[in-house]
């Protein structure tokens, strides 16, 4: 693994209102994620995880703090500087798959492609999630995990540095969930891309290079695997 950071955070806060009611979602989060590894982060709903996934990915703005990415101040960019940091560095992936349903998988990863400087064909990136063979097919004729595989291979279509995931098989069962778990881990070690998992399933933590642990808006715990499985031999 790479010794750059990738990400690193100082101090790093967020909050929602003000006064009384105010929401401290995060609250002086440190943090270093090495370029080039799979980080899962774990912790209960408003933990604080999606909030810090969001503004690593430029889709929010800290309270307070800094967020570096290869020391670049994510927080001190401008709307426009961020648009540009989300099309040239970050994909995305949510536990909704959002594509386009009159479309093809193909024509849905091209979506992508369209606008990326550097794109992969689109049929490689569904060749990449295992596919290919599927390319012609609509939303309403694949599964919910081959659905979810295509909007992996729209998000890594553009060649992310960073592929940002959240709750990626929160819809799915085990079985799917592995499926999907392993093509993120191919995208991983295929195109060296950092890859950062946010689930409330534990077992993923088997399968990451770090895991992270979030505990009412702080880092609770943070540790590194040095042996990860692969997807396909998580207990779920």
């Amino acid at each position: 693994m790479s010794e750059r950071a990738a990400f690193e955070t100082r101090g790093l806060t967020k909050v929602y209102g003000e006064g009384p009611t105010a929401v401290h979602a995060l609250r002086g989060v440190d943090l270093v994620i090495p370029e080039g590894e799979l980080v899962v982060l774990l912790g209960a709903s408003g933990s604080g995880k999606s909030t810090l996934l969001n503004i690593l990915g430029g889709l929010d703005r800290a309270s307070g703090g800094a967020a570096l990415f290869f020391d670049k101040d994510i927080t001190a960019m401008t709307d426009r500087q961020l648009t540009l940091y989300r099309r040239e560095h970050i994909g995305f992936v949510f536990q909704f798959y959002n594509l386009m349903p009159s479309l093809s998988a193909e024509e849905n990863v091209e979506l992508v492609t369209e606008i990326a400087e550097n794109p992969l064909d689109p049929v490689e990136a569904l060749g990449l999630v295992g596919l290919d063979k599927r390319r012609d097919h609509f939303p309403a004729e694949l599964s919910g995990g081959e659905q979810q595989r295509v909007a992996i291979a729209r998000a890594i279509a553009k060649q992310p540095t960073v592929l940002f995931c959240d709750e990626p098989t929160g819809a799915l069962d085990s079985v799917t969930g592995r499926t999907v778990l392993g093509a993120l881990q191919n995208v991983n070690r295929e195109l060296g891309a950092t890859v950062a998992i946010i689930t409330h399933a534990a077992a993923t933590a088997a399968m990451a290079d770090r895991v992270i642990i979030m505990s009412d808006g702080a880092v609770r715990e943070m540790t590194v695997n040095d042996a990860p499985q692969s997807a396909e031999e998580i207990e779920w």
